[in-house]
């Protein structure tokens, strides 16, 4: 795999691109907008997405996505609810490529996690996933950081793993894409609820809480689906839930803040866990699983529940053991 292309001009498509770019491998970076891209190009820097993390010049900026050659890593940086059209669109030049998807949530409309779009929309594709703790801005300054990427091929697994990797940018190989998507996908909706409990002054322990029975959450819906409880153990799982649930540089974590403060929501601003509680709760209900706070983030991000009354009804579950 001599080269990478990456689908996505977010921050995070962005930070990638400067890592592995950083590292030697020429890097195509396809954004929608053809004058984001061309900006983007000229300036060398993502100034409205990315802004003080620069170029190097083995990336390539564009918005034309010529046919990738078999075998070529292409990554998905392009928000959850967008992949299966962004694939439908470019299935032509993707065909024969080994597609890394790059977000975090579950399709509104397919309940599927991202592996299981890749797999519906390009059948008999190479899928895997890179998921983990990790914000754009650290990736994008050369700051460490370790992610899992998740593929149920052993061979083309290994191969993307060196591929990607970096020196600053560590990679930990997984055979359980299952596990990884819905550590990356639910981590969003507990991080929604943690920002709520601190916005709305419910408290640290009260955070902690959430943290740990979201955990618990997440392992219940991976099992059931196939993933592996060790999984979520892992950088994927509880990694990414601790980052996500404690820092503000989380935009789940600061819509959460913004719902328990009563405060106006950011429009703006990408929000995976919004959608990712309602699928993974219509989820639940279908397969029978008990998710509580997948279903009051649901409630809290739709109107249908104030943070008080989230709370009220976790509080009011029937006691039981751990």
């Amino acid at each position: 795999m001599s080269t990478v292309t990456i689908l996505g001009g977010g921050a995070f498509g962005t930070a990638l691109a400067i890592a592995i770019g950083r590292a030697g491998t020429p890097v195509t970076l396809w954004m929608r907008d053809a004058d984001h891209a061309a900006a983007v190009q000229h300036d060398r820097e993502n100034r409205a997405r990315l802004p003080g993390a620069a170029l190097p010049p083995t990336v390539t900026a564009t918005a034309e996505l010529t046919p990738v050659a078999p075998g070529t890593a292409v990554l998905l940086s392009v928000p959850m609810q967008q992949l299966a059209s962004v694939l439908e669109q470019h299935r032509d030049a993707l065909t024969g490529a080994a597609l890394v998807a790059c977000c975090k949530g579950m399709d509104l409309t397919r309940g599927l996690g991202p592996t299981g779009v890749i797999a519906e929309v390009m059948p008999g594709a190479t899928a895997a996933i890179l998921t983990g703790p990790s914000f754009a801005a650290d990736i994008g300054i050369g700051l460490p950081t370790a992610l899992t990427l998740a593929c149920t091929d052993d061979v083309a697994g290994g191969a993307l793993q060196q591929a990607l990797s970096t020196p600053v940018l560590r990679l930990y190989r997984s055979a359980d894409p299952i596990g990884a998507e819905i550590g990356g996908a639910l981590k969003n909706v507990i991080a929604i609820a943690c920002g709520t409990c601190i916005g709305a002054g419910f408290g640290e322990s009260a955070r902690a809480a959430l943290m740990t029975r979201g955990y618990a959450e997440m392992v219940r819906l991976a099992v059931d689906l196939g993933g592996r409880a060790e999984t979520l153990s892992g950088l994927c799982g509880f990694g990414d839930l601790a980052l996500t649930c404690g820092s503000e540089l989380s935009r789940n974590f600061r819509h959460g803040l913004a719902l328990g403060r009563g405060a106006e929501i950011d429009a703006t601003a990408t929000v995976e866990g919004v959608a990712t509680a309602r699928a993974t709760a219509a989820l639940a209900d279908r397969r029978g699983i008990e998710m509580p706070i997948a279903h009051v983030v649901a409630g809290l991000c739709s109107g249908a529940l104030t943070p008080e009354a989230a709370m009220d009804r976790l509080l009011a579950r029937p006691l039981k053991e751990e």
